[in-house]
């Protein structure tokens, strides 16, 4: 007999007489607790779903930082410069413009030939005003709270940044069916000149995202702009005027073009022109082609231009509705004053 067989034998005595049970099957009720023949490793069926344990919303994460979508920034203010003219209840700005005039005689001493005098001329602009309204309501803010966000303060930004973007594209383009221009299409500005057609072909500086002009060819084209400036104010903007040299980003590559020399373009139009500020401009890129403009800061001691304002944001009263707020937010632009166009030279089609 088998160590085995004789346990099994001795079981119902040790039980019985000693209260000790051989097997894991205690928990049985008596009747079965002898029968081997009844299986015990099947799993008993749940009366819940089957689950990992906790709700999975309590090992998400949500960072506190929002993350902004991109957005074109804002180049008219940099490039021409800001200021305030007037305040929102100004419609129109007027501009004098004064020219000297005069004549000289030979002297006698009793000629009294000779006049000296001034023809004052006025130049006008209308002014533009334009508005966002936000709005939010009780329980929107309060659910977007549980999610750590500032509603009220997201949407106040938002509307800052709607009135800022619209004001930049009037400095570049102006409102439409007012006496409100832009500076890449006052009436006065030069005619745009056309760029030097390149050994590649064609007139552009990039084509399908690669460079398709070489530095000199680049460079002549500056030289272009330049020479249309000095030529068109009798030599009062040199090469050591302060400068704007303003492009779009889609041809901004252009700027990395070396000569054989290995001297990017940069370098080499900073080396005949000391003060020329680089700027590339999205806007720049315009329905009719991408233009280039070199602008003179000053003309004869006096800023070329500016982009203006009558308003930057004004806050009107909060309005309380039965469980919600509005807000209207204003602002009012002058576009871009052009004073003197002739230090503006531009080129069409790089």
């Amino acid at each position: 007999m088998t160590r085995k067989s004789e346990l099994q034998a001795d079981a119902p005595w040790l039980e019985s007489e000693w209260g000790i049970v051989t097997t894991a099957s205690d928990y049985l009720p008596v009747e079965y607790r002898r029968n081997f023949s009844v299986a015990m490793d099947a799993q008993p069926a749940l009366v819940t779903n089957p689950n990992g344990g906790i709700p999975a919303w309590f090992t998400q994460y949500v960072d506190p930082e929002p993350i902004r979508i991109l957005q074109a920034p804002n180049k008219g203010a940099q490039i021409l410069g800001e200021r305030k003219n007037g305040d929102w209840t100004t419609q129109t700005a007027w501009f004098p413009m004064i020219e000297n005039t005069g004549e000289v005689s030979s002297y006698g001493d009793f000629n009294e030939n000779g006049r000296s005098d001034v023809n004052a001329q006025w130049e006008s602009r209308q002014s533009y005003l334009f508005q966002t309204i936000i709005e939010y309501g009780d329980l929107e803010v309060d659910r977007a709270g549980e999610a750590r966000l500032n509603l009220v303060s997201e949407k106040q930004i938002s509307a800052a940044k709607t009135l800022d973007k619209f004001s930049d594209y009037s400095y570049h383009f102006g409102i439409a069916g007012l006496a409100n221009y832009g500076i890449l299409n006052d009436p006065s500005l030069p005619a745009a000149l056309t760029p030097t057609t390149k050994a590649a072909g064609g007139t552009r500086w990039v084509t399908n995202g690669a460079l398709t002009a070489t530095a000199q060819e680049i460079y002549a084209d500056f030289q272009m702009l330049y020479g249309q400036l000095a030529s068109s104010t009798y030599g009062t903007i040199d090469q050591d005027t302060r400068f704007k040299f303003v492009y779009p980003n889609s041809v901004a590559s252009a700027m990395t073009a070396v000569n054989n020399f290995g001297i990017t373009i940069m370098d080499y139009i900073k080396q005949s022109f000391p003060n020329v500020e680089f700027i590339s401009d999205p806007r720049y890129a315009t329905a009719a082609g991408n233009v280039v403009q070199l602008i003179a800061e000053e003309f004869d001691g006096m800023q070329t231009g500016y982009c203006a304002f009558n308003e930057k944001m004004r806050d009107h009263r909060i309005v309380p509705a039965k469980s919600s707020f509005q807000q209207k937010k204003t602002a009012g632009t002058w576009g871009a004053i052009i004073r003197y166009p002739l230090a503006i030279a531009q080129l069409l089609g790089v």
